[in-house]
């Protein structure tokens, strides 16, 4: 996960993700992005929909919206210190 090289939507590793490791990093999310205003209470993993891509309830964003947010949030601590 890099901030420099976000995911796309269709990349096939995001087919191997679990539900259960998007749970977890949906809570990674909440806990880092909370300072920002990034909370979706209801956010958990969604059904497979688009072309076997697992997405994330959260208005159906794709997993890598998630995975990419993440990615920002951990560059931008870094780099205030």
């Amino acid at each position: 996960m890099n901030a420099l090289h976000p995911i796309h939507p269709a990349d096939p590793a995001l087919r191997h993700l679990t539900k259960q490791q998007i749970a977890e990093l949906i809570v990674e999310l909440r806990t880092e992005g909370r300072e920002f205003g990034l909370l979706w209470p209801s956010a958990k993993p969604g059904e497979t929909v688009l072309d076997g891509q697992l997405l994330v309830s959260i208005g159906n964003a794709p997993t890598s919206t998630l995975i990419n947010l993440l990615a920002l949030l951990r560059e931008f601590r870094r780099h205030r210190g």
